[in-house]
């Protein structure tokens, strides 16, 4: 995440018209009705963990079923099987995408999330490239073309790490390898990658089209089919692991509940906020839109193999949405719900609640646009990105500005709770002029 930290006291708090009422649209939105007892702060913590633990649970279960299709296809590999993992894989991104509200006001979840959702990535670590578009070198990566799959061994710094046995524990290893991010073994994205292959199409149409035969043992293309097989089974039970072990931090008895939980009520609350401000602005508005709109580059897209960019998005509001109002539609299409930070925003200052929920429905009719398009197959989110492309760069800077626009009425709607958080910015948005320099 290359996203700088801004230390600045801000007090942001989040509100819309109500969460998704499904995982593949969101309901009309309609705002909280004021209570004449707003629950206690500690109330409001306690649900916040509890659901926490429901929607990890719920992209544990929903990789689960990912893991069902992957190893069919890894079993029986064929253009349907290809197919039906690779829709598995977009299907489970959802219920993630809804968690990421909680990512950074946890340093348990941001720890963590480096294994689970990293990116980008150089994914030549992983396995073969294209030479003429990825290049066969990097300055800033010794690993830049280092194929685990194709390679016996590899050298971390001074170490080398043999890598003839694909582990849980050496696709760990590899995460953020020398001190460079780019560095991703596992999670999400490798995963994606490894399903789909690279996304050769630039801002034209068109995602990754790896060859199903690439995992086929009688028909293989491209060398290492029996390695790059079992890669993606490594990778896939690790992240179902990987879900697991975050949904049970969340249960009774969980680390990431318990260091909640023993917080006095403000700074509670501020991990809260933190986590929906900082997705909000540096993190979704800023380097995962903004700085692919500076750059017209769709290498910044965030789910660049498959074009799934305009889900994750829409699902990253709708998180943060869930979290703000204490409520969620579980993968079974039954609601969780309880004592909400809304609650406690709407009873302090309704105005403010009012004008937070018009942002925030705001910002959800702007993501749902993007959604909408790729959805159709009209135009996906690297398309958008494309420089002369004004339709979609309007797109994507209508997202950008409603996100930045609900993250200024969360201002205002914290502070009068007179809570003092810190979120992530961005160069994107905070000196974009100079957003593309490292």
């Amino acid at each position: 995440m290359r996203a700088q930290i801004i230390a600045a006291a801000l007090a942001l708090a989040f509100g819309i018209a109500g969460p998704a009422s499904a995982q593949t649209k969101q309901a009309d939105a309609k705002p909280a009705a004021a209570k004449t007892t707003a629950p206690t702060p500690k109330q409001v913590l306690t649900h916040y963990a509890d659901l926490a633990q429901a929607m990890y649970t719920d992209s544990y279960t929903a990789a689960q079923e990912m893991q069902t299709a992957i190893n069919a296809f890894i079993a029986a590999p064929s253009e349907a099987t290809q197919k039906a993992a690779r829709d598995a894989w977009k299907k489970a991104r959802n219920p993630y995408q809804k968690t990421e509200a909680f990512r950074f006001g946890n340093p348990i979840v941001d720890e963590w999330e480096g294994n689970v959702n990293a990116w980008p990535l150089d994914e030549g670590l992983i396995d073969y490239v294209d030479a003429k578009s990825y290049g066969t070198k990097s300055d800033e990566n010794p690993l830049y073309t280092a194929n685990v799959i194709a390679a016996k061994s590899i050298r971390i710094g001074k170490k080398t790490i043999d890598t003839t046995k694909i582990t849980p524990a050496l696709l760990h290893q590899l995460n953020s390898a020398g001190g460079v991010e780019a560095n991703v073994g596992s999670g999400w994205h490798a995963i994606e990658f490894l399903l789909w292959g690279q996304d050769l199409h630039g801002t034209e149409r068109g995602a990754g089209e790896r060859p199903w035969t690439d995992f086929d043992k009688a028909a293989c293309t491209n060398g290492n089919c029996e390695r790059r097989a079992e890669y993606l089974k490594v990778a896939t039970s690790t992240l179902v692991a990987d879900l697991k072990e975050m949904a049970d931090d969340w249960g009774p008895k969980g680390k990431a509940r318990a260091a909640l939980l023993k917080k006095k009520d403000k700074p509670g609350l501020a991990v809260i906020f933190t986590g929906l401000g900082s997705l909000s602005y540096g993190e979704l508005a800023g380097e995962r839109m903004k700085l692919g709109l500076i750059l017209h580059d769709p290498e910044e897209e965030h789910d660049c193999f498959s074009d799934n960019t305009h889900n994750s998005h829409y699902f990253d509001e709708v998180g943060i949405q869930d979290v703000y109002y204490g409520r969620t539609t579980r993968n079974d299409g039954t609601v969780f719900s309880g004592p909400s930070v809304a609650d406690l925003v709407r009873a302090a200052d309704p105005k403010i609640a009012d004008e937070i929920d018009a942002k925030m429905k705001g910002a959800e009719a702007a993501l749902k646009v993007i959604k909408d398009s790729g959805d159709s197959g009209k135009m996906f989110y690297d398309m958008m990105l494309a420089e002369g492309n004004t339709e979609g760069n309007k797109m994507v800077q209508d997202g950008v500005d409603a996100l930045v626009a609900q993250a200024h009425a969360i201002e205002r709607g914290v502070a009068v709770l007179k809570i003092q958080i810190k979120v992530e910015g961005s160069k994107s948005l905070d000196d974009p002029a100079n957003a593309a320099k490292k």
